[in-house]
């Protein structure tokens, strides 16, 4: 999607989204802090110790959604959002503290090494699959040696996915990455495999079954997947 038409949906972007979820019974809000949290806890399983991490890169940040629960959950210092689209950046300024967050366009960013930790979620099927190589480069030349990136993608083997995605207007011309797909794309930019996860099995009517879904991450059914992936120092 051009970033003009991102600066379409920026004032109806929660209730476009919401419009494909309501079939999940939740809220944007449940899968966005479900997605941090979930990556907190595999840097903790990793590192042995809850993460320090001081600078976080959340790239395609739109309005700012994962935002708030990166700097809570992780207890990430500075989070910077990229994005490409201006009037989305605009919104999310005026969410969050500028001591604590800064917004850019991804023309303004330099990479240069900085980050901890970059964090992007369900951003890859908007890019179109030749540039796709190019903009895991630039996530890659952002991230310190030794530092993470927790790629998050809607799984197209998932029916519910694909359902929830033919609801949303910005998301039913995308094109969907599988996680051999992305594991190969994120390889082939030098990352290191840490750990791939899918998430999000059960619907709010079947909520009480939600404890079981660790137990399901290796399977590649989840409605959402994490792949975890290390920089070389």
């Amino acid at each position: 999607m051009a970033p003009s038409e991102f600066d379409d949906f920026a004032n109806s972007y929660e209730s476009a989204l919401q419009k494909g979820l309501d079939v999940s019974g939740e809220s944007s809000e449940y899968f966005a802090i479900g997605r941090v949290k979930w990556v907190r806890r595999r840097l903790e399983k990793l590192v042995g110790h809850p993460p320090v991490l001081k600078s976080v890169l959340d790239f395609g940040c739109g309005t700012g959604n994962s935002v708030a629960f990166l700097l809570s959950e992780l207890q990430a210092e500075h989070v910077t959002g990229i994005d490409t689209s201006e009037q989305s950046l605009v919104q999310a300024r005026a969410r969050y503290p500028v001591n604590k967050t800064a917004f850019v366009t991804s023309d303004l960013h330099d990479p240069s090494e900085q980050f901890d930790l970059a964090f992007c979620n369900g951003v890859f099927h908007h890019i179109p699959v030749e540039l796709r190589p190019e903009i895991v480069q630039y996530i890659y030349r952002s991230i310190k040696p030794g530092g993470w990136f927790a790629f998050w993608e809607n799984n197209p083997w998932n029916p519910g996915t694909r359902l929830v995605m033919s609801r949303i207007p910005f998301d039913r011309d995308a094109i969907t990455l599988s996680i051999p797909e992305s594991k190969r794309l994120l390889k082939g930019a030098g990352f290191e495999i840490a750990g791939v996860d899918t998430c999000f099995y059960f619907p709010s009517l079947l909520r009480a079954l939600r404890p079981l879904e660790p137990c399901l991450s290796w399977l590649p059914l989840g409605a959402q997947y994490l792949v975890l992936v290390r920089k070389p120092v």
